[in-house]
């Protein structure tokens, strides 16, 4: 269990290009990209607020008022 056993082994490369015929700059792109996306994808997207409008909570129901004058407070908020 040494520090000499870990430069023993060869390092892999992150890539390995399977078809023989991407020229390096094809490579240093796709390297690139690869490495854009990986920064970006950290963070998941925000998600907008929800409107009040479309709450869930609009579609059940109050309770009805009792009693004298209820149905004035019917209407009220």
């Amino acid at each position: 269990m040494s520090g000499s056993d870990d430069a023993a082994e060869p390092q892999r490369p992150p890539l390995f290009v399977i078809n023989g015929d991407a020229t390096p700059e094809e490579i240093a792109a796709l390297t690139a990209v690869l490495q854009g996306l990986a920064a970006a994808g950290a963070e998941p997207p925000a998600r907008p607020a929800r409107s009040e409008w479309a709450h869930p909570r609009r579609s059940l129901r109050t309770p009805l008022p009792h009693g004298a004058g209820g149905w004035r407070a019917s209407s009220l908020p």
